[in-house]
């Protein structure tokens, strides 16, 4: 069915074999069940979380009480289907997915989406603060123009002109951006 609506997949039949697929090649989500040999779903995402595969994840299980949902949840699962659905449900619900991530804002290997807030360094999400968020979200907004220092102070709670270069130097390092000093006037990020 997800072949024909033309997506690439790969099918396995244990969670053992899924994890050694998600280790051989990178996917832009997974479809997992719960109650399968070898590994079950619950291990197998918890596992991968913990290797920081932040790869979006929909559980499919018959298991459908709130103990299970809630584990699903917990160990990273992103959305959770019930069996039996209709499997136009599945299709919406990855659509959906999909969709969120075509908003993403792109430079370099930092990707940004301005709806969800979620900042991604090469696959993994970003923890940023209430300054470094909204200053990632300007420049990655405004590449190759020049931001004025007055509307970078704007977002911060006690601007100065230090504490503006200690923003931009910790977004510099988070990011790997180079960030360029244009004196007197502010600063910008050229076009890669």
């Amino acid at each position: 069915m997800l072949s024909e609506r033309g997506y690439r997949c790969t099918w396995v039949i244990d969670g053992q074999a899924a994890a050694e697929a998600a280790y051989d090649s990178r996917y832009e989500l997974y479809i997992f069940d719960i109650n399968v040999p070898e590994l079950n779903g619950f291990d197998l995402l918890q596992s991968l979380r913990e290797v920081e595969d932040n790869t979006p994840t929909i559980f499919i299980s018959a298991m459908s009480d709130i103990v299970a949902i809630t584990k699903g949840f917990s160990v990273g699962a992103d959305d959770y289907l019930k069996k039996p659905f209709y499997p136009q449900e599945l299709l919406l619900r990855i659509e959906a997915r999909f969709s969120r991530k075509a908003h993403l804002i792109t430079y370099g290997d930092i990707s940004y989406n301005p709806l969800s807030k979620e900042v991604m360094k090469q696959g993994h999400l970003l923890s940023l603060g209430e300054v470094q968020l909204p200053l990632l979200a300007l420049f990655i907004t405004n590449i190759g123009r020049t931001l004025s220092k007055e509307s970078l102070f704007e977002l911060m709670e006690h601007p100065s002109d230090n504490a503006l270069r200690f923003a931009i130097n910790k977004l510099k390092h988070t990011t790997g951006w180079s960030i360029d000093n244009v004196r007197g006037i502010g600063y910008r990020i050229e076009k890669s």
